[in-house]
C-alpha cells in the first residue's frame, strides 16, 4: 500500500483542489454535487464517453482528461492539476490491485478499498461489526441453493446459482476464485451511508457520526422477470447483472436495526484499518420473519445513490442532498479547516 505520508506530502503541495472521478459508474452525481459547491472536476474519460458527458451541462466535468484505457489513471497529470480521486464501482473493478498503489489523494481510507475487494478481509469485517450473515460455504457445503460470485465490482454479472456440490463443479473450475453464500430468500435493501469525523447529524461512532443518505433496490436483468420468463415456458438461465436501481423506504421500525448497523461497521473499520471515511453501502435482505442478513459491504460510494427521490437525506439535511454533494461539502469543509489529510489516503 503506497505510504499515507507521501499522500500527506502530495496534499501539502496543494493550494487548492478538483475533484476527480472516471467518467462511470456515479461520476454524473460526483461532478454535479461538486459544481453545487464551487469546485472544479476532472473527467478521466474515454473518447467513446466524452459526448455523454458533455451532453449534461449541469453535470460535465470542467475539464476532461482522456485515456484510452480507464485502468491506467493519469496520476502525475491529476497532481499536477491539485486533484482529489473520488473511488467508485469502475474504479475499484478497472484498477484491481494497483489502486493500493497510486499515488495521488483518495477521498477516503483506500484500506476500506482493500477490504471491499478481499472477500476474507470483507467478512471479518462484517462479523466484527455485528453484522448477521449467510453462511459463507465449501463447494462440498453446499446443501440447497447457493449463490456463486466472483471477485470485483462486476454489477452482478456472471453471478449463478447451484442447488449442489455436483452443480457447482460442473459450471467451475477448482481454480476458479469464486464465493459462495447462502441464498437468503427476501427483498433486497442497499442501504446507503455516510461517515463523517465531524458531522452534525446521523449516529455517534467511536470516533464521529454515520448518516444514513438513502436505500435502494437494485433492478438485475432477468432475475427481476422471472415471473414473466416461467409464464411463457422460456427456460433461461438466471441472471443477476445490475441494469439500474429503484429507490427504497423501509418500515420505520427497521431503521434503528440499519443505524446500528451502520454504527458497527463504522466502529470495526476503525480497529481494523483506520477508519472508513466518506459514503459505503451495506448489501442487505429482508427475511419475510423481518431478519436483516447483510452479504456484502461497498466501501465507496454505489450507483443507488443516484436515485434521489429517498426521503432519508432530507431528514438529515432539510432539503434534498445526494451523496455527490455531501462527498464535495466535505472536502470543501476539509480542506478550508486545513483537515484534507484526516479524509483523504
Amino acid at each position: 500500500m503506497f505510504a499515507k505520508e507521501k499522500i500527506d506530502q502530495v496534499l501539502e503541495s496543494y493550494d487548492d483542489f478538483r475533484i476527480a472521478a472516471i467518467c462511470s459508474h456515479s461520476a454524473l452525481q460526483i461532478f454535479n454535487g461538486a459544481k453545487q459547491h464551487g469546485i472544479k472536476t476532472i473527467g478521466i474519460c474515454t473518447e467513446r464517453f466524452r459526448e455523454l458527458y458533455e451532453s449534461f451541462p449541469y453535470a460535465k466535468p470542467d475539464e476532461f482528461i482522456m485515456v484510452d484505457d480507464y485502468s491506467r489513471i493519469p496520476v502525475d497529470e491529476l497532481v499536477e492539476k491539485q486533484s482529489i480521486l473520488i473511488p467508485h464501482g469502475s474504479l475499484v473493478e478497472y484498477t484491481g490491485d494497483s489502486i493500493e498503489e497510486l499515488a495521488i489523494p483518495i477521498f477516503g481510507n483506500r484500506g476500506s478499498l482493500v477490504y471491499e475487494k478481499s472477500r476474507t478481509k470483507m467478512f471479518k469485517w462484517m462479523e466484527d461489526s455485528g453484522l448477521r450473515i449467510p453462511r459463507i460455504l465449501k463447494p462440498d457445503e453446499i446443501d440447497g441453493p447457493a449463490i456463486v460470485k466472483l471477485p470485483g465490482a462486476k454489477g452482478g454479472r456472471g453471478y449463478l446459482v447451484v442447488n449442489s456440490p455436483e452443480e457447482y463443479y460442473s459450471k467451475f473450475k477448482e481454480s476458479d476464485k469464486t464465493m459462495i453464500q447462502e441464498f437468503i430468500v427476501g427483498v433486497r435493501a442497499y442501504a446507503h451511508y455516510f461517515h463523517s469525523f465531524d458531522g452534525n447529524a446521523g449516529y455517534k461512532t467511536s470516533y464521529g457520526k454515520v448518516e444514513l443518505m438513502g436505500m435502494d433496490r437494485r433492478m438485475e436483468t432477468n432475475a427481476d422477470e422471472i415471473a414473466r420468463q416461467l409464464s411463457v415456458g422460456a427456460n433461461i438461465p438466471i441472471s443477476f447483472t445490475v441494469m439500474g436501481n429503484q429507490a427504497l423506504v423501509v418500515r420505520e421500525s427497521l431503521l434503528p436495526q440499519y443505524m446500528e448497523m451502520g454504527r458497527g461497521v463504522c466502529d470495526s473499520s476503525k480497529e481494523l484499518f483506520g477508519g472508513i471515511h466518506g459514503p459505503f453501502c451495506i448489501e442487505t435482505i429482508i427475511t419475510e420473519d423481518l431478519d436483516i442478513y447483510a452479504f456484502e459491504i461497498s466501501a465507496r460510494i454505489v450507483a443507488g445513490t443516484n436515485i434521489l427521490e429517498t426521503p432519508y437525506s432530507l431528514f438529515t439535511h432539510g432539503k434534498d442532498y445526494t451523496t455527490g454533494m455531501r462527498i464535495a461539502e466535505e472536502l470543501k469543509d476539509a480542506f478550508n479547516r486545513k483537515k484534507l489529510a484526516e479524509i483523504t489516503y
